[in-house]
């Protein structure tokens, strides 16, 4: 997850500024208002750090924070913010905030300006303040800041960072050529082969058999509540309507059927249509002359390649589109020719027809009688479609105006239903087996911002389907009581306790295969069921090339290690040990590999440019100083996973 998190934060400098609104609701805004700003040390309990004399509001980092995880929740919509915080989101927003801070205030402090003009000009270009006209529009603008929660004033101070940003990093990061000599050592490294054996020292293993007593699994779940964490779920009420469920007079009467017929009288009257083979030829005499030819017994279609010319078919047209896409002249000899005859030739746009007509189908007229049931079909489904129209019309000036969901399904006859609790990816929590109706997918990404008992009308099927939605009940993600999670909490007990005793077992192993100790004899020494044991003959691009997500750690370890080295590695969530023992080192000569140098070249490009981007940054911060508030921040930090 934090690695999407921070290829989602580190966007390039020199990418279109159209880019500046999405980079701004990842960061949260890293600066606040100008007139809001505080300055000083860190003694004040509201700031979170101090960057050359310019405090960061805590509100800034929660609010950072929050929009942060909304942000990664498009990838991951379950995850809770405790999780998002253990994998590091928080010290990565802090990160962020500190460095648009420091590059602003750099900036400034060296003459760079973004003024008003060019503020605005950006603003002009972003998607996201455009109208249905394409062009910027206020009420769009307005709309997108309030969903944020922010201000005009905090959106233009966070925009002028931007563009001090391009001004200051974009000429040191330019173009980067990684040198050659470094370019073959990472070449070297694809072609890299290891040797080695990983060993995973269980904590089943080494679990105890017996129980803990109340008070030491309470202790325990006390100090470990985040692994138990639920994320956040919704209860939702709705009410589901359209053309199929509205109970509505829709049967025409006769005297509207009458008034559409005569509304309607050409579509009633006898038709043709006609469908021809046809080309183009640029003169009246050459056009004559094969037309006769034609006439003479050669095909039209042969006679045309024979000229030069290729002949096209058309599917059956009424006289007026034929006049339409070739001219009133030619369809009129057309609309006179008899079938399989060949029409007078005539001028069109692009030059003088020669056609012969291939089918002509005749429509004869029809009269009210026989009109009436298509008719009523038509006029029955327009007079459903506009009370739809008039009720959710209706409906959306009830929600409007504060009417509850209940009163508002009674007073139109909806039927009213509520979902189980529901995660942000449209599962039923705890109840794996449960779908959710079909009509409330559309709706669940809104579901999860709105407020409780604030329902909302979405179309689900434009101009037929509806459904009346809110929000009956919120559970925060939080952990549950112990007596409903006693079963993963007893296996969790165990398992700390058996890791510190495998703990130990990796310790004895790794001091015996340091004294030269074969690994299986190493392993048989603890007389445990469940080590296990992999040997590696690994070289690095297969490692890279077969990985699908993350890396195993202990490979990444394995590959970072001195050869002849012994390592010890945690396994996360306390299930055991990991020992890694590297045995051999051998690497091919980059000549072996025609390209592969330029290609190192090409592919480590992105990272020079973002670690002179960081070394630039860090030479600002540390010209201006920085000061962070670690009370302050731990203190928030248990505010956001709820242990405070």
């Amino acid at each position: 997850m934090i690695s999407f998190f921070r290829r989602f934060f580190q966007s390039k400098i020199g990418l279109p500024i159209v880019l500046a609104f999405l980079a701004l609701m990842a960061l949260a805004f890293a600066a606040s208002d100008i007139t809001g700003s505080t300055f000083g040390g860190v003694s004040s309990s509201d700031r979170a750090a101090v960057v050359g004399g310019e405090g960061i509001p805590l509100s800034d980092v929660s609010m950072a924070a929050n929009t942060a995880l909304d942000q990664v929740r498009q990838q991951n919509p379950t995850l809770t913010m405790p999780e998002f915080v253990q994998e590091g989101g928080l010290d990565e927003v802090i990160r962020q905030l500190i460095d648009r801070y420091a590059i602003g205030a750099y900036g400034e402090k060296y003459g760079l300006r973004a003024g008003e003009n060019l503020v605005n000009s950006e603003i002009l270009q972003i998607d996201a303040f455009r109208g249905l006209t394409g062009e910027f529009d206020v009420q769009a603008y307005q709309a997108a800041l309030r969903q944020r929660g922010l201000s005009d004033a905090i959106f233009r101070r966070d925009l002028t960072d931007g563009l001090i940003e391009q001004q200051l990093l974009k000429p040191a990061i330019a173009a980067p050529v990684l040198p050659e000599k470094i370019a073959r050592q990472y070449a070297s490294l694809v072609l890299e082969r290891r040797k080695g054996e990983i060993v995973l020292i269980p904590s089943t293993a080494f679990a105890p058999a017996g129980n803990p007593t109340e008070a030491q699994l309470t202790a325990w779940y006390n100090d470990n509540r985040t692994q138990f964490i639920r994320p956040e779920r919704r209860t939702l009420r709705f009410a589901v309507f359209g053309n199929d469920t509205l109970k509505v007079n829709d049967t025409p009467t006769a005297a509207e059927i009458t008034a559409r017929y005569k509304r309607d009288a050409v579509k009633y009257q006898a038709s043709e249509r006609r469908a021809l083979t046809s080309f183009v030829v640029p003169t009246q005499d050459a056009a004559k002359a094969l037309a006769a030819r034609i006439r003479g017994g050669v095909s039209l279609e042969a006679a045309a390649r024979e000229a030069g010319f290729t002949a096209s078919k058309t599917e059956l047209q009424s006289r007026e589109a034929l006049s339409g896409s070739t001219s009133f002249a030619f369809a009129e000899a057309a609309f006179k020719a008899a079938q399989g005859g060949i029409v007078e030739p005539a001028q069109g746009t692009l030059g003088w027809y020669v056609a012969r007509v291939d089918q002509i189908e005749r429509i004869p007229a029809r009269s009210l009688a026989q009109a009436t049931a298509e008719i009523a079909a038509a006029l029955k489904a327009e007079k459903r479609s506009t009370a739809v129209a008039d009720m959710t019309a209706e409906i959306e000036s009830e929600i409007d105006g504060g009417t509850a969901l209940a009163e508002v399904a009674k007073a139109y006859g909806l039927k009213v239903e509520t979902t189980p609790a529901l995660l942000a990816n449209g599962q039923a929590f705890g109840q794996p087996g449960v779908q959710i109706v079909p009509q409330l997918v559309p709706v669940l990404t809104t579901a999860f911002q709105m407020e409780e008992s604030e329902p909302q009308l979405a179309e689900i099927v434009p101009g037929q389907q509806f459904v009346i939605f809110e929000v009956a009940r919120v559970d925060e993600a939080s952990a549950p009581p112990l007596a409903e999670v006693r079963a993963a909490a007893l296996d969790g007990w165990k398992r700390a306790q058996g890791a510190t005793l495998a703990r130990a077992a990796a310790d004895r192993i790794t001091a015996k295969l340091r004294a030269k100790t074969p690994v299986e004899a190493a392993m048989a020494a603890e007389k445990r069921p469940g080590i296990e044991r992999d040997v590696i003959d690994l070289e690095r691009r297969e490692l890279l090339a077969n990985r699908r997500g993350a890396l195993p750690p202990p490979l990444v370890l394995l590959f970072s290690m001195a050869e002849g080295s012994v390592k010890v590695l945690e396994a996360p969530r306390n299930l055991g040990w990991y020992v890694v023992s590297l045995q051999d080192i051998s690497t091919s000569p980059v000549e072996s590999e025609p390209g592969l140098v330029q290609q190192a070249r090409q592919q480590l490009s992105p990272a020079l440019a973002d670690e002179y981007r960081r070394q630039a940054t860090a030479a600002m911060r540390a010209e201006l100083g920085v000061t962070k508030n670690d009370e302050a921040i731990a203190t928030l930090r248990k505010q956001l996973t709820g242990a405070q």
